[in-house]
């Protein structure tokens, strides 16, 4: 089974329409959507009716949470006060700009997804969560301590954990084993479709490929591939500039952060 999971689109239309593209390619057997669908750009309700219209399983990020409630907090680890006076702008926008109907929607998401595989006698747990099992607004950023990052995964259960929030990719692999047997979880980060915060202005996504040859005693059988795709970022970058948006977000998404 292929696969394909995406977070983070805040908002960015052409950002989600060329990941569709992408996709549509690839013989994807099933898509899930780990949340942040609003936030940062003009399009919040353009983009959720596009995930409502596939019918993709969708969690909540920590943005959507804030605007499904018509709060003024988003939940977002802002620095400076600079960062501070511009998120307030947008999730300011975004609260007018979304319609009821998909405020409804934001509001009443799952906060986690839990997909069990049975693959022969074996049970494989994948979770998906927007920013971990905890908190939907933490911060698992790739240099998390191996011992803290474990013990996430085992007190969720999961032998796989599919995450997003930091908007930079990618994958670890931790061994949980004890008695000499090994047990090993892989925590993956998706990185960002619609604001990517690694430097590489392209959106990214995941491709899970699960079968008969997928298990926790094997290290090498789970090797996510991180997509990479071009989009029209001129196109998002100037919708920013032509709204009361900062425009230090349109140099975000043209430096890619």
């Amino acid at each position: 089974m292929k696969i394909a999971l995406f977070s983070d689109i805040h908002a960015n239309l052409p950002a989600l329409e060329a990941f569709f593209r992408d996709v549509e390619k690839r013989n994807i057997d099933s898509v899930y959507c780990l949340g942040d669908l609003v936030g940062y750009n003009i399009w919040p309700n353009e983009v959720t009716e596009e995930i409502r219209k596939r019918q993709i399983p969708t969690i909540a990020g920590n943005y959507d949470y804030g605007i499904g409630r018509n709060s003024g907090e988003c939940g977002c680890a802002y620095k400076t006060d600079e960062e501070k006076a511009n998120g307030a702008v947008s999730i300011s926008l975004t609260n007018e700009l979304i319609s009821d109907r998909n405020r409804d929607y934001l509001k009443n998401l799952p906060a986690h997804i839990r997909v069990e595989f049975q693959l022969n006698d074996e049970k494989l747990n994948l979770l998906l969560v927007h920013g971990s099992p905890r908190k939907i607004n933490e911060y698992l950023f790739e240099d998390r301590a191996e011992k803290s990052l474990l013990r996430i995964m085992e007190d969720a259960n999961a032998d796989i954990m599919c995450f997003g929030h930091t908007h930079k990719p990618y994958h670890r692999t931790l061994n949980s084993g004890n008695s000499g047997k090994a047990h090993f979880r892989h925590a993956i980060n998706l990185g960002s479709v619609g604001k990517p915060k690694d430097n590489d202005n392209r959106g990214c996504y995941v491709i899970l490929e699960i079968n008969e040859n997928t298990s926790v005693l094997n290290k090498n059988s789970i090797k996510p591939q991180f997509v990479r795709f071009e989009y029209d970022i001129e196109k998002a970058a100037k919708a920013i500039e032509d709204s009361r948006l900062p425009n230090v977000y349109a140099e975000n998404l043209r430096n890619g952060y």
